[in-house]
């Protein structure tokens, strides 16, 4: 397919950028791919595309009990990021190492994955585990959003069409806590027909899936139990029951794995 007409502005600064998304059905873009399959489709028609690449907004770094990812950090450059070298933070290394292909690693951005919005997308799952914030900015404001509000449905999130996201924050769990991330991927397409993120701190424990509801999301209390009462969808490629007996598989070894990593981070 080929995309419907559309005009292309690259922006020079944030600022430029800002501007650029004002106009009325704009679209931002990094590495491509996301936006770029849906325009093929022609499900999506920007009347500009804002290429937002060289805005210096990549880079992973930890400071004041935080850790700090660009949204224009590519998989790749998430994966050689010394910042994530750590049992807690384990989880994100697991997933993207998993994502696509290598290409898809050495373009596609983990801010572009969160503003798509994919339901079977895999690292919002661990990003919510991991208690994940955005950093958002429109010409008006500046504002920060837990992700969990953010995402709101398939391809659907509560970022403006106006704002930009700027940062990804995620807190540093305390010692003796580990994460993890195990995911089944359908054969042909890649993607997860069901995954699961897990946090163990030496006080509680987080669970989040994606792949089987409109939008990733977090466990509510026993993980069994949370998962026994979920609205769990079905389709073509798996039933909404070979979904929810798959979910509770991946959650027990996604929490096993990440309690192993608490033990060992001492």
């Amino acid at each position: 397919m080929i995309p419907a007409p559309t005009r292309y502005a690259r922006a020079t600064d944030l600022d430029h950028a800002l501007e650029l998304l004002e106009e009325e059905d704009a679209k931002a873009i990094a590495g491509g791919q996301s936006l770029l399959p849906v325009m093929k489709l022609r499900i999506a028609r920007p009347s500009v595309v804002v290429d937002i690449s060289r805005l210096d907004l990549r880079g992973v770094e930890a400071r004041e009990g935080e850790l700090h990812i660009g949204p224009l950090t590519t998989w790749a450059e998430l994966l050689r990021a010394e910042a994530v070298d750590r049992p807690s933070l384990a989880a994100i290394r697991e997933c993207a190492q998993g994502i696509g292909d290598l290409q898809v690693r050495n373009l596609g951005t983990i801010g572009g994955s969160i503003a798509h919005a994919d339901p079977a997308s895999d690292m919002p799952a661990v990003l919510l585990a991991l208690g994940a914030r955005l950093h958002l900015r429109s010409p008006e404001r500046e504002r920060e959003l837990p992700l969990g509000e953010a995402l709101v449905g398939p391809f659907l999130t509560a970022i403006a069409a106006t704002e930009l996201l700027t940062d990804v924050v995620v807190p540093l769990p305390p010692a003796c806590s580990g994460s993890a991330y195990a995911s089944l991927e359908h054969p042909a397409s890649g993607f997860a027909l069901v995954g699961a993120a897990a946090l163990v701190e030496p006080d509680r424990e987080a669970v989040a899936l994606t792949g089987v509801g409109a939008t990733p999301f977090l466990l509510d209390g026993d993980p069994e139990q949370a998962i026994a009462g979920a609205e769990i969808y079905g389709d073509r490629f798996a039933s909404a029951e070979y979904r929810r007996g798959l979910a509770a598989v991946l959650a027990g070894r996604a929490l096993e794995s990440a309690r192993r990593r608490a033990r060992e981070d001492r």
